[in-house]
C-alpha cells in the first residue's frame, strides 16, 4: 500500500484514489471526479461512479487488504459506502509517530496469544487421541483374545498407533526427515529473504 503525506502529517494511502482509476470510465468526455476531504476523524476518497464494463467482476482484494492493514494500525474500521452515483472509502486519520508502537505491540501480543492458544488446542487434541488409543485398545485386546484365536487386534494398534505417533510430531514440531521446527525456519529464511 503506497502513502502520500497530507498537510497534517498524517500517512495517507494512496490506494483508494488508484481504485478510482482502475474501475472506473476516465475520458474527456466523461471524467472521473475524485474528492479527498477529512469528516470527523476520518480522511474520505470519494468518485462519481462510472463503472468499466469488464468481463470478470472485481474480486474486491484491494480494498480487503486495506482493511486488514488498517485493523493491524487502529481499532478503527475502514468505511465503505457505495450509491448509485458515487463510490466512497473513508479511512482513519493515522497520525505519524503516534501510538503507533503500542497498536503494533498489542496486535503483535494479541498474535503471540491466538498462537499459544492454537497450541494448547492442538496439543490437548493429541492427548485425548492418545488416551483415547491407551483405553479402547486394551478393550479391543480382551475382545480379540476371548472371541477368536487370530491376533486382529494387532491391525487397529498398528493403524491407530501410527497415527497418534505422526499426530504427536505435528503438534510438537517434529518432522522425522527434516527435523525439529524446520517449517517455521523455512518461513523465517523466506520473510528474510529480500527477493522472494
Amino acid at each position: 500500500m503506497q502513502y502520500c503525506r497530507s498537510k497534517n502529517s498524517s500517512l495517507v494511502p494512496a490506494a483508494p484514489i488508484g481504485n478510482a482509476v482502475k474501475h472506473n470510465v476516465v475520458t474527456a468526455v466523461r471524467p472521473l471526479r475524485i474528492r479527498v476531504y477529512v469528516e470527523g476523524g476520518m480522511l474520505c476518497v470519494s468518485n462519481n461512479l462510472q463503472e468499466k464494463q469488464v468481463i470478470r467482476k472485481s474480486s474486491g482484494v484491494g480494498l480487503r487488504n486495506i482493511q486488514e492493514r488498517y485493523q493491524m494500525l487502529s481499532s478503527r474500521e475502514v468505511q465503505i459506502g457505495k450509491s448509485v452515483s458515487e463510490f466512497t472509502v473513508k479511512l482513519p486519520m493515522l497520525m505519524e509517530g503516534i501510538g503507533f508502537r503500542e497498536t503494533h505491540e498489542t496486535f503483535l501480543e494479541e498474535k503471540r496469544y491466538q498462537k499459544a492458544k492454537e497450541q494448547v488446542e492442538a496439543i490437548k487434541g493429541f492427548y485425548g487421541n492418545l488416551i483415547s488409543y491407551c483405553v479402547v485398545l486394551p478393550v479391543l485386546a480382551i475382545i480379540n483374545y476371548n472371541t477368536t484365536s487370530f491376533p486382529w487386534v494387532i491391525f487397529p494398534a498398528v493403524g491407530w498407533g501410527f497415527g497418534v505417533a505422526i499426530h504427536g510430531m505435528e503438534v510438537f514440531g517434529y518432522n522425522p526427515l527434516l527435523g525439529k521446527n524446520w517449517e517455521e525456519r523455512k518461513i523465517q529464511k523466506y520473510m528474510e529473504d529480500e527477493n522472494f
